[in-house]
Parts: C-alpha cells; sequence; structure tokens
C-alpha cells in the first residue's frame, strides 16, 4: 500500500495513500503535529485499513465515532459503572439527535439544540454534555476533527440544591427504627465515618483497627449490569485513613461479637481477617442496591424521605459545626480537593468573626 505525506503548513500535514491499483483510488487526511507524529498517525491510518477498521474520517459520524471512542477508549480507561453511565447518556440522548451528523461538520449549535431540546433532568443535560466534551476532546486529539465544538458551549446550568442532612432527632427515629437488623451497624458506621455506600460494603476487617480507633479504605464495591466489582479508589485521596469516634468503636465491636457467634453457630468458623465487613448472613458480598432498598424501607417506617448519601453528608455537616478546617475534611471524606468539598458544603460554613480582630491586633502591633 502507497503512501504519500507532504506539509501543509507548519504543523499540517496531507497524508494521502491508494487503496487500490486498478482501478486507482487513494484517500487523503490531513494531520496535524510534528512530521514524527504525522508519520506515526498515516502508519495507523494504514494499519486500520488493513486491519479492515478504516474508517473514511470525511464520512464518519457522530454515532460512528461514538462507538469507536466507548469500545477503544472508555471501555480502558473508566470503571464498569461510568462506562455503562456513559453508554447510557450517549445511546439513549445524543445519538438519536446527533448521531447521522458527519463528526467534522458538527457544529457548536448543533450541541446547543441538542441540549436545548431534551426532556431530562439539569443535572443528566450537564452530565451529557460533560461526556460530549470528553469525547470530542480525544477527538481534536486524535485529529479527527480541527476543534473540540463543545468548548465552545456553555455548560448547562444546574439549580443549587439544598444537600440532605439528618437533624439529631431524625437520626435518633432511624437508628430506633434500625435496631436489631443488619442494616443498623452499616449505618451507624457511615454516621460516624462519613464513608460512601460503596466504601462500607467492601470495608474488610484486615482494613479496621478497633484498638486503634481507626480504619483504612482500601477499595469500593460498585454494581453494574455485569455484576458486583471491587475496584480502586478513583482518586490517591479516595485511599485513606480514618479514626472512628468511640461510638463507632463500641458499635463495630458488638457487631464483631454478633458475626462471630452467628458463623459458629452455623458451623463457619472463626472471622477471616479478609472477610467482609458488612456481608449477609452467610458471608457474601452485600448487594449495594439491595441495601438501598432496606435503607428506603426502613426511613419510610420512621417517616423521613432521606437518601443513604445524606449519612455521609450529615457526618459532614457536623465535622464543619465543630470547626474542623475544611482540609482535614476533604481528606477525611476522601475528596480529590479541598475544592470539592467547599463546592458541596461551602455553605455550611460560617464566617470567622476573628478575622477581623486578627488584622486589628496586626496593625496595633501587640
Amino acid at each position: 500500500m502507497k503512501g504519500n505525506l507532504t506539509r501543509r503548513g507548519k504543523r499540517s500535514w496531507r497524508f494521502r495513500f491508494e487503496i487500490s491499483a486498478n482501478p486507482r483510488v487513494t484517500k487523503s487526511h490531513t494531520l496535524h503535529g510534528t512530521r514524527k507524529q504525522a508519520e506515526e498517525q498515516a502508519a495507523k491510518l494504514v494499519a486500520a485499513y488493513a486491519t479492515g477498521q478504516y474508517i473514511d474520517e470525511n464520512k464518519q459520524t457522530v454515532a460512528q465515532f461514538a462507538e469507536h471512542w466507548l469500545t477503544t477508549w472508555a471501555a480502558g480507561n473508566v470503571s464498569n459503572k461510568t462506562l455503562e453511565r456513559y453508554t447510557s447518556l450517549i445511546k439513549v440522548h445524543v445519538l438519536p439527535r446527533i448521531g447521522s451528523i458527519p463528526i467534522q461538520r458538527l457544529r457548536a449549535g448543533d450541541l446547543q439544540g441538542l441540549y436545548a431540546g431534551l426532556t431530562v433532568a439539569d443535572r443528566t443535560r450537564l452530565h451529557i454534555h460533560r461526556v460530549i466534551h470528553r469525547m470530542l476532546r480525544h477527538a481534536a486529539q486524535w485529529s479527527v476533527v480541527h476543534q473540540n465544538v463543545a468548548s465552545l458551549v456553555d455548560s448547562p446550568s444546574v439549580k443549587s440544591t439544598e444537600i440532605e442532612i439528618l437533624t439529631p432527632v431524625e437520626i435518633q427515629r432511624v437508628l430506633a427504627a434500625l435496631r436489631g437488623t443488619s442494616l443498623y451497624p452499616i449505618v451507624a458506621t457511615a454516621l460516624g465515618t462519613g464513608l460512601r455506600r460503596g466504601e462500607l460494603l467492601a470495608l474488610r476487617w484486615k482494613d479496621v483497627d478497633l484498638d486503634g480507633a481507626k480504619l483504612r479504605v482500601e477499595q469500593s464495591l460498585e454494581q453494574t449490569k455485569r455484576g458486583l466489582v471491587f475496584k480502586a479508589p478513583k482518586t490517591r485521596h479516595g485511599r485513606r485513613t480514618v479514626t472512628l469516634p468511640a461510638s463507632t468503636v463500641t458499635e463495630l465491636r458488638a457487631h464483631w461479637q454478633a458475626t462471630l457467634e452467628r458463623r459458629l453457630k452455623l458451623g463457619q468458623g472463626k472471622i477471616e481477617d479478609s472477610a467482609l465487613v458488612f456481608a449477609t448472613w452467610d458471608g457474601n458480598t452485600r448487594s449495594p442496591n439491595a441495601m438501598s432498598k432496606e435503607w428506603r424501607r426502613a426511613v419510610h417506617a420512621a417517616k423521613l424521605k432521606r437518601t443513604f448519601h445524606s449519612l455521609r453528608h450529615t457526618h459532614a455537616s457536623s465535622l464543619i459545626a465543630a470547626g474542623i478546617d475544611v482540609l482535614s475534611i476533604s481528606r477525611r471524606l476522601g475528596h480529590g480537593s479541598p475544592a470539592i468539598t467547599l463546592g458541596v458544603y461551602g455553605h455550611l460554613f460560617k464566617p470567622d468573626d476573628r478575622a477581623a480582630a486578627a488584622i486589628d491586633e496586626l496593625f496595633s502591633g501587640k
């Protein structure tokens, strides 16, 4: 297969290669970057044609590129749960409306029209925009398009909503409704640590140090269409050590003792270090979705409307009320940065009246 690479501009190249000698048929592509980068791109084009994976970029539609992006990039770079969400957002909301447009002819106006025509929640519309932006960013990096047109469109706005926080009275009502159930120690630990649902259900006894009053978050459990999957935290701050309040230590000791007694009655033997802290009665992995359903039934019985995630919000709000600094709270919650913490809980932080006094003291020379 013959090919020819010629310079068009400082960082622009035209690659023309022959796909048939008789009759003579050629394909032409504009490549960007240094000569070495253009040569690498050209080699990939030739290899793709040789293996039957070549798509003429001049005719490639949004749908064709999206399928390629999901299978070649997203499948190997995001979690299974995220891949499922990307796939659903693209195939349900994006492709039916703009999938047939050649990707090189996609314009910012097409995306603006897409967002305006969606009958979905504001947050879902924002997620769709973020997925499209990420996909088109790679299209630009791979020289499929000249620019990411999603960067020319304003992100869909999302109305701020109050986070769900349980009051002390509501906490007691929920705990009273759960006492004696397998969900009770999970909820008690969630309130005492602020761990996410998946982090709680992935917790193993080897990660818990009751004598030292701390636990270690090493992984999380997610439920996908393919089943339950243990995964590492998304960021380096997600893998963390969390100190335990005395009340949580007491609850976990009681849970360990109850678990041991049940296992001995069933002839399952002692608790292994690798055993899950919050497993099913027979020691298997607990389903996150099933646990959430159990939680909804419990709060309904307590005549409340709160998600399981509200336990994490309640924990965070108690830390803020206690005057803990934002960096410490961010690390405890496993956020990627304090900016995320402030974005969620910033409205809960009260102005520090000591600031003015500190400045007065500075100027007075005291």
